[in-house]
């Protein structure tokens, strides 16, 4: 009898909908099914024509009626349950989820993959969405949105969740050489959050800071907000260049480097450097922000050890993400302190950060439990190799003779270099107009001369694509 009740109210609802929520799908567009059925059940529940508690179509018939496959309406439904928009309720379908009833809302995968086609080429600090496993990550997060136990709801751990800091510590050990115990591991939202904390646990305002020159602004910007002297220290081949620093502020009380990947210009600190820079913040007694921001995608060779696994002294605050992993919208990071401020840092996360939201972080932790994550990385690797390197030959072949396309090992974008007395910023503004996104170098130095120079990242950029958006940005370089 009740399956009968049920089939009636799907042929009901299937009657009733049809047109134009469930209507036939844009075959020639570039949104995936899966996003424009999102997209129309989405706003059908916002503008009220779906109601709460309301069924909706069973999987099977909407797959039917659309033209597509199960898996597609799967996934549909786990991204708007990921949102809080529908719940599951096994054997009695799908439905709309009641108001102050719905799960926790998170930006999991809703458009990402939606909007790789639209990303502009060269856009600097994004993962490569169109590779993004969004099929895999819905289902993590229906699950655990289903599961969401009463726990979950309340105000999370100021710290972190605690399986994830696990995870987090686990991955570190093996994939970085850094050995550190769960409780030194604080989950953050980001880079921005991390340095916001290290600045009020580690830092008083007037304490000198040295800033890589070029290096990235939005550290320099976040000591100077929190009232430290910035200490432009000059950058070459082998990274920061220590002598100078101890030169300029000998007594400075940190360092904020990028050891694996220099960001921007893409160098590493040298082994001789980082037992400078280390032996320098042991004698003073400074910290060093270890920031390895995109350490994990390096070819040609092995990672480059951290600087936090050479620390003998306990000075290394080690600062990870998972926004150039995964994908930005996470705002999920994290930081690794010494074990002897294991106490300070928690005592100001306690007073200062107790927003942390379980449900994302509990999902990122499944990620990298059940291996996805280690998996997902693996993928990658290969993936931005091939198209670094179709987008560096593409550089070379049409435009050789007006740059310099420098190679680095590692990294998620190239550095290039421009003729002399070229105005980078006033290119990438025209690049910018003509549809193309690559970032200038001149925002990122303080005071130490460098040639002109654009950043541009690959990991958006397909091989078969990489001539054609070249010769975009030919044009605009040679107008």
């Amino acid at each position: 009898m009740r399956r009968a009740k049920i089939d009636s109210d799907d042929k009901a609802n299937r009657r009733r909908l049809s047109e134009p929520l469930y209507g036939p799908l844009d075959r020639r567009g570039t949104s995936p099914f899966y996003q424009q059925i999102t997209d129309r059940i989405r706003a059908a529940i916002r503008s009220g024509v779906l109601k709460p508690g309301e069924r909706l179509p069973s999987t099977r018939s909407l797959a039917s009626q659309l033209s597509t496959s199960r898996g597609t309406i799967d996934l549909a439904y786990g991204v708007l349950a990921s949102e809080g928009h529908v719940v599951g309720r096994g054997a009695a379908g799908t439905v709309v989820a009641s108001h102050g009833a719905a799960v926790p809302r998170i930006h999991a995968m809703t458009s990402a993959q939606s909007d790789a086609a639209s990303v502009a080429p060269f856009r600097m600090g994004l993962p490569a969405l169109d590779a993004f496993p969004a099929q895999l990550w819905a289902r993590h997060t229906a699950r655990h949105a289903r599961r969401l136990a009463s726990d979950a709801m309340l105000v999370g751990d100021p710290v972190g969740y605690g399986p994830l800091r696990h995870a987090i510590a686990s991955y570190l050990a093996v994939a970085r050489g850094v050995r550190c115990h769960p409780e030194q591991v604080i989950v953050t939202s980001g880079f921005q959050s991390a340095l916001g904390l290290i600045t009020r646990a580690f830092l008083e305002p007037g304490d000198e800071v040295w800033c890589e020159d070029p290096g990235y602004f939005m550290a320099r910007r976040g000591f100077e907000a929190a009232g430290q002297r910035v200490v432009a220290v000059p950058v070459d081949d082998d990274g920061l260049v220590v002598e100078a620093g101890v030169a300029q502020a000998p007594r400075a009380r940190l360092a904020c480097v990028t050891p694996a990947h220099q960001a921007p210009l893409g160098t590493s600190l040298s082994h001789e450097r980082r037992r400078a820079l280390l032996a320098w913040a042991s004698s003073v007694g400074a910290w060093i922000v270890e920031d390895d921001y995109d350490s994990e995608f390096r070819y040609g060779s092995p990672p480059l050890p951290s600087l936090a696994s050479m620390d003998d002294a306990g000075r290394v605050l080690y600062v990870g993400s998972f926004s150039k992993v995964l994908f930005p919208g996470l705002r999920l990071g994290y930081l690794v302190v010494p074990q002897g401020s294991v106490d300070r840092a928690t005592y100001l996360c306690e007073w200062l950060y107790r927003d942390r939201a379980t449900l994302p972080q509990a999902i990122v932790a499944d990620f990298m439990v059940t291996g996805r994550f280690a998996r997902h990385i693996k993928r990658m690797r290969a993936l931005y190799a091939e198209r670094r390197n179709a987008l560096a030959d593409a550089l070379v072949n049409r435009l050789g003779a007006r740059l310099t396309v420098h190679s680095r090992m590692g990294g998620m974008h190239l550095y290039v270099t421009l003729w002399s007395g070229a105005d980078d910023v006033r290119l990438a503004e025209s690049a910018r107009v003509a549809g193309l996104a690559p970032a200038p170098l001149s925002p990122w130095v303080v005071s130490h001369r460098h040639r002109p120079a654009l950043l541009l990242s690959f990991t958006n950029i397909a091989p078969r694509n990489a001539a054609r958006v070249v010769n975009r940005l030919a044009r605009v370089l040679t107008d």
